[in-house]
């Protein structure tokens, strides 16, 4: 197998490993709600606090913490999970756990810093590449999910949950080492280049752009939650719908990913790349829609089947994200683009703030929600249209 590729796959499995935590507590209720002693509403503290963490880790990328080193950037923002993972079930203190959970949040790093690395490694293929490394958050919660499953699900003891939490951190380190010794180090320059204006958070293509994943994340997060909750399926078919979804996620990331590939490269120069990115995330946000048709017909019906179809058309939502990941190296000069993928990450991922708690707290009916849903797409389209008449950050600036 060629290196990169090698590297490309390994890099999967450790964001696999790593978001393995981002579903697993929630999975033990009744066993965590039993030995906290805590009441069902509190238990989505955790997933708001862990999701709240998905942003922050973004702005923490503005620093020099995820700087230096890339092995070592690697190896700390694996650390934020898998620490908290060998500690959680040894907790007496619910709230301990929800910081614990905003903690492991920070695992998202690993999708910045993965850019950077994909960046060096390659060019046209860049989308596809990206697009095998982000199919690493679905399988990784399908396999949070799945280990879950096999200690018990909510009917296992918490001695289960204990053995399965401190399985899942070691798998977490066992990763990393053989990612460490197979993967090549390289510097992310720590100093910020402000010369001649090359400030990424006063160009506007930055703001603009980064909004353009900001509909895909609302949708990414909430979806399954929001419309499960209100539809009546049994707990079999409820269980199968989510996988559905994060299967659906897991493969579109790949397929757009590959289909971002022969876009790119038909045209490698930086205006060329970008109007491949472009198009992917046009076309993954067109056929959103027609899979979000689905999902509200099937929710409101409670049509098995139904459902099953939209979750699978509506999961290209994710074929965004391979795209997305991309337009730093594509867009800005060189010396900058590591600090615009955290730059763009923070600005999309503040859909994590918003969208659980308007689509899950404040939006009580169906048809509400779905017409929400139905805007996002638009939404993504149309600021799409408006960064595809932008000058370039490296066209401004000079590569």
């Amino acid at each position: 197998m060629d290196k990169r590729w090698r590297t490309v796959i390994l890099d999967m499995l450790l964001v696999a490993a790593g978001f393995g935590t981002m579903h697993m507590l929630e999975k033990f209720k009744d066993a965590v709600l039993l030995h906290y002693g805590i009441a069902e509403s509190a238990l989505r503290y955790q997933q708001t606090a862990y999701v709240v963490g998905l942003f922050v880790a973004f702005l923490l990328g503005g620093t020099g913490l995820f700087k230096g080193s890339f092995k070592r950037s690697v190896a700390l923002i694996v650390s934020f999970a898998a620490v908290p993972q060998f500690i959680i079930p040894f907790v007496g203190n619910w709230w301990i756990v929800v910081v614990l959970r905003f903690f492991q949040g920070f695992i998202v790093a690993l999708i910045a810093v993965f850019s950077t690395q994909i960046a060096r490694l390659f060019l046209a293929e860049r989308p596809f590449a990206k697009g095998v490394v982000l199919s690493g958050i679905f399988w990784g919660g399908i396999y949070g999910i799945g280990l879950a499953r096999w200690a018990g699900g909510k009917n296992a003891a918490w001695g289960d949950v204990q053995k399965v939490f401190l399985l899942s951190a070691v798998v977490m380190y066992a990763m990393l080492a053989l990612w460490w010794l197979l993967v090549e180090d390289f510097e992310i320059p720590k100093e910020k280049h402000r010369s001649k204006g090359t400030n990424v958070w006063k160009m506007p293509f930055t703001w603009v752009f980064g909004l353009t994943f900001f509909p895909a994340l609302w949708i990414i997060f909430t979806l399954g939650s929001f419309t499960l909750h209100h539809a009546e399926f049994t707990e079999s078919q409820t269980a199968n719908l989510v996988m559905a979804l994060e299967i659906s996620m897991g493969l579109w990331s790949i397929i757009m990913g590959y289909l971002g590939y022969r876009f790119s490269v038909k045209n490698t120069s930086n205006r060329g790349l970008f109007k491949a990115i472009v198009s992917v995330m046009t076309i993954s946000y067109a056929v959103t829609l027609l899979g979000l048709v689905a999902v509200w017909k099937a929710t409101g019906a409670s049509d098995y089947t139904m459902a099953l179809i939209g979750f699978a058309i509506a999961g290209i939502v994710q074929g965004t994200g391979p795209a997305f990941w991309t337009t730093a190296p594509a867009a800005y000069p060189k010396e900058i683009y590591p600090e615009a993928s955290f730059a763009l990450g923070l600005i999309s991922n503040s859909a994590n703030i918003f969208a659980p708690n308007v689509m899950l707290i404040l939006v009580s009916g169906l048809n509400t929600g779905m017409l929400i849903y139905m805007a996002m797409p638009l939404l993504g389209i149309l600021l799409l249209l408006a960064s595809s008449r932008m000058r370039l950050p490296v066209e401004e600036f000079g590569a």
